[in-house]
């Protein structure tokens, strides 16, 4: 086991090195000149945000102040989710370089033609006769001469000499035919029209991917702090009576509340579930990343939560992250009631509870027995399970509809096709068996405050007699 988790440790490190030093070649070396300052401080920038990403994953627990935690989390976490988005850009763009670089070539040669400019090695006027290397220009200072140039002789070359032609380098820079490889084109006219024309294509086509990377990343962050939105869904049950037609549950899963998300996200959500004016609120998992001690403030807004049959909880594998017993306590004191393997009788239907299957390395695993045995089957019963996994469970004991989160519906686009691979519904509705799942997005998000292609939402399930 040991060996595994530090295989894919390594590989998890050399995927992040791989993808730091993509974005840096084609954001700071691509476009700045060799010890600018540009390039300096471009550099910086990108070991900065590895330094914070690094602290933002492993700062977890009490090794450190909650407050430096905070100021490591938001960047840290935002740099993780560039590091997704600008390179997909990146890569997306790829294509741009080539195709930009022969319209600006044709555009140039095309450009020289209409000026009437000398075909390449063509020489008019007094210095017709005399060999190319007596007719270069002399190289600025601080630059050197190609290979071709060397060979030639320079301006002491005998008469016989072939002529070659010189192409002046910048320090740091390659030019001329070594440069023109390096572009996958033939070399320019000029070692300055070359080196303009590299930096235009990368400061251009990083400038694109750079913006479309970051706001996609900004987009998705301010969707998760201003909120989740209300999603509504009706739901048939054939053994629920008519007089339970109608019931509306609030499904609330995956608050992951944190240095990240806090206080102020909390009373958005409470506002938001009490605007649904729901008949039951279900918060089912997931609601906080961190201590009682830290995040017991940011929780307290949950006390605010109102609906005419009372809130009820499950736990999340990161409760147990967190300290799931003592997290049980706090949202007992507000005002919530914990099912921890148990099941309560409500007027027209049972409602089921189960611990979250991270428990059981706690000894506190989920118990379907115990929370559903016994009962009278010919009532109708809605079960609240964090993980959709747990469905097959579901239909072998009878459930009628279990409600669920953990996927937080991908999250982060492609996030949807890997979080399929884990999961028997990713979001949504669907129905196995005689069983329905219904799987809620979430309203906050780990790790990364954004979401791309994944929205939040608190959904509003409403219940359907068949009988009505």
């Amino acid at each position: 086991m040991g060996v595994v988790f530090v295989l894919v440790a390594l590989i998890v490190v050399a995927a992040l090195a791989a993808l730091h030093w993509y974005m840096w070649r084609r954001l700071v070396r691509d476009t700045t000149v060799p010890r600018s300052l540009a390039r300096r401080l471009g550099t910086a920038l990108f070991l900065l945000g590895v330094v914070l990403l690094f602290g933002a994953m492993t700062s977890r627990g009490e090794a450190l102040p909650f407050s430096l935690r905070q100021a490591v989390a938001w960047p840290g976490f935002l740099w993780m989710a560039v590091m997704i988005y600008v390179p997909m850009a990146l890569i997306v763009t790829e294509p741009l370089r080539p195709l930009l670089r022969r319209a600006l070539a044709r555009r140039d040669a095309r450009r020289a033609a209409e000026e009437g400019a000398p075909a390449a090695g063509a020489r008019s006027g007094p210095d017709a006769g005399l060999p190319a290397a007596a007719t270069a220009p002399a190289p600025a200072p601080g630059a050197r001469l190609t290979a071709n140039a060397a060979a030639s002789g320079g301006a002491g070359a005998g008469a016989g000499a072939p002529a070659t032609s010189v192409a002046v380098e910048p320090d740091g820079e390659r030019t001329g035919e070594e440069g023109a490889a390096d572009e996958g084109r033939e070399a320019p006219a000029t070692p300055a029209e070359g080196l303009s024309r590299r930096l235009f294509v990368a400061r251009s086509v990083g400038a694109v991917a750079a913006v479309a990377g970051l706001g996609t990343v900004g987009a998705g962050t301010y969707g998760v702090l201003n909120g989740p939105t209300v999603k509504r869904v009706t739901v048939p049950l054939a053994r629920l009576p008519r007089a339970a037609h109608g019931f509306r549950i609030a499904v609330v899963s995956d608050v992951h509340l944190s240095p990240v998300l806090g206080r102020s996200f909390a009373q958005r959500v409470v506002d938001t579930v009490n605007s649904t004016q729901p008949d039951l609120i279900a918060v089912v998992g997931d609601l906080v990343d961190g201590t009682v001690r830290d995040l017991g403030p940011a929780a307290a807004p949950l006390a605010g939560l109102r609906a005419r049959h009372g809130a009820y909880f499950v736990t999340g594998n990161h409760e147990y992250f967190s300290g799931a017993e003592e997290w049980v306590d706090e949202v007992r004191d507000l005002g919530l009631r914990p099912l921890e393997n148990a099941r309560t009788e409500l007027a027209h239907f049972d409602l089921a509870g189960v611990n979250d299957i991270a428990g059981e390395d706690h000894g506190q695993g989920p118990d379907f027995a115990r929370a559903l045995g016994d009962r009278d089957t010919s009532r109708a019963v809605v079960l609240l399970s964090h993980q959709p996994v747990t469905i097959d469970e579901a239909v072998e004991h009878g459930v009628d509809l279990q409600l669920s989160g953990h996927t937080h519906g991908g999250q982060l686009w492609p996030g949807p096709y890997l979080a399929g691979l884990a999961n028997p519904t990713v979001a949504g509705l669907e129905k196995y068996g005689d069983t329905q799942l219904y799987v809620s997005r979430g309203a906050g998000a780990w790790g990364p405050p954004t979401r791309v292609g994944a929205p939040s939402d608190i959904t509003v399930v409403e219940l359907a007699s068949l009988r009505a």
